[in-house]
């Protein structure tokens, strides 16, 4: 067994490619099979090396190593082979039709109340026609014949599908400039490279069909494949994730603190019966099943996201993720913070606020409270203890309570309106940097 991520390097990784990556990869590990990871570089122009180092370190990040790499741009000259083939069988045919003509004749077939389908006139072009166009300055480009009547399999998360050949246009495989399309290179490379399961999304369900009769036209066993077609990710309001994939990439999540589980975890069960929960990647391969995928298509929530992410944060140990954390940074810290962080990247918020300088909140109004707080405070050092014998002082002087005690405490300390237990962050800010923040917010 053997399956394929194929991207291609015009761009970065987002949630929706990396849903196809992660379903291959934990369906090739969880069946004892290999993973290659193809990268689809023939577009010259728009791929760059930046892109495909990017989909790599992502890939890693992820935990999905992959066992073989191709490029198609090294397969070249495989492709040129198949064209040939096609030429001598019959099945490539030139076309001389201009964008304007191919245009022109789409409205006349849907003004006529016909599917706007290629008519393939070219199919009846003489060879005198052919040179007399050719002479003129024109170069073909090359459309492949389909076969009369359907492609049918047996998908393993749609079921029985069925493709109406005769209701598809002849696709293009070759362009004018000599360039093979996706539909050809993809096919050869998934017959000579050795793939036999191809899980991609079901905007691919018509490309399947067709792709099945290319490469029974070029001598293969089409039933040699098995495909899966997953649904679409929508968006949380139903609409197309493509419109939003910039801000959903792998190294903007990345960068925010994501951890690499919480993706993976997530990614793996949305749109199944299933229900997402923080996974090491070894129960995410083992728990992989496509017989749980849903039909209908999946909604990308990252509330939801966030809080797997949450979940798993907070169960992490100090082991567990002491080298992420800030220089000088320990144990008690880690234990008084996880409970208030969503993503990695907040950690370092906190740092500075136990070990670093904060804006100081306006407090002015509060200031003879913040007097009497100072005044209050336990001698150093500060401990756990600290903090309880601190407010009760504190409440004596003042003769205030519950809101109107605790909440300008944590505002002069944290500037923030809700955080981590004051007890245990108060240690670790020392007893001078309690003082200072006071007496910086009292005069704001």
């Amino acid at each position: 067994m053997k399956l394929r991520f194929a991207p291609s390097p015009t761009g970065y990784l987002h949630v929706g490619n990396a849903r196809l990556a992660i379903a291959n990869a934990l369906y090739a590990r969880n069946h004892g099979g290999k993973f290659l990871l193809r990268i689809d570089d023939t577009d010259v122009e728009r791929s760059k090396a930046e892109y495909e180092q990017g989909i790599k370190t992502d890939l890693e990040w992820l935990g999905l190593g992959w066992d073989e790499i191709a490029h198609q741009s090294q397969r070249l000259d495989r492709y040129a082979l198949a064209i040939e083939a096609l030429k001598a069988s019959g099945r490539l045919y030139p076309c001389f039709e201009s964008e304007l003509e191919l245009a022109a004749k789409r409205e006349a077939r849907l003004k006529a109340r016909k599917p706007p389908i290629y008519d393939r006139a070219m199919l009846r072009l003489t060879p005198e026609q052919r040179e007399r166009a050719e002479a003129n300055g024109k170069t073909p480009y090359w459309r492949f014949r389909l076969s009369d009547g359907h492609k049918s399999w047996r998908d393993l998360v749609m079921g029985d599908l069925s493709v109406k050949l005769t209701a598809i246009s002849d696709p293009v495989l070759v362009r004018a400039d000599g360039t093979v399309l996706y539909t050809l290179a993809s096919v050869v490379d998934d017959m000579e490279l050795g793939v036999t399961h191809i899980i991609r999304g079901e905007d691919h369900i018509t490309n399947t069909g067709v792709q099945l009769d290319i490469i029974e036209a070029l001598g293969g066993r089409p039933n040699r494949f098995t495909f899966a077609h997953l649904p679409l990710l929508l968006d949380e309001g139903g609409g197309k994730l493509s419109k939003r994939f910039d801000a959903l990439s792998l190294r903007a999540l990345r960068h925010d603190g994501m951890e690499p589980q919480s993706v993976v975890s997530y990614l793996s069960k949305i749109g199944s019966s299933d229900d997402p929960v923080p996974m090491t990647l070894e129960q995410s391969i083992a728990s992989y099943d496509l017989s749980h995928v849903s039909k209908s298509a999946a909604r990308f929530d990252m509330q939801h996201l966030l809080g797997l992410n949450r979940r798993l944060l907070h169960s992490l140990s100090f082991e567990d993720v002491k080298v992420r954390l800030p220089q000088g940074a320990d144990e008690a810290f880690w234990n008084a913070i996880r409970g208030n962080v969503d993503l990695t990247g907040e950690i370092a918020f906190w740092w500075d606020v136990v070990q670093g300088e904060i804006a100081p909140p306006a407090l002015s109004d509060e200031a003879a409270f913040l007097a009497q707080a100072e005044q209050t405070l336990p001698a150093a050092p500060l401990d756990s203890e600290s903090w309880k014998l601190w407010t009760n002082a504190l409440k004596e002087a003042s003769g205030r309570k519950g809101k109107a005690l605790f909440h300008p405490l944590r505002l002069a300390l944290t500037g923030e309106d809700a955080g981590p237990e004051l007890h245990a962050l108060l240690p670790l800010m020392g007893r001078e940097r309690v003082i200072r923040r006071l007496q910086e917010a009292a005069l704001t």
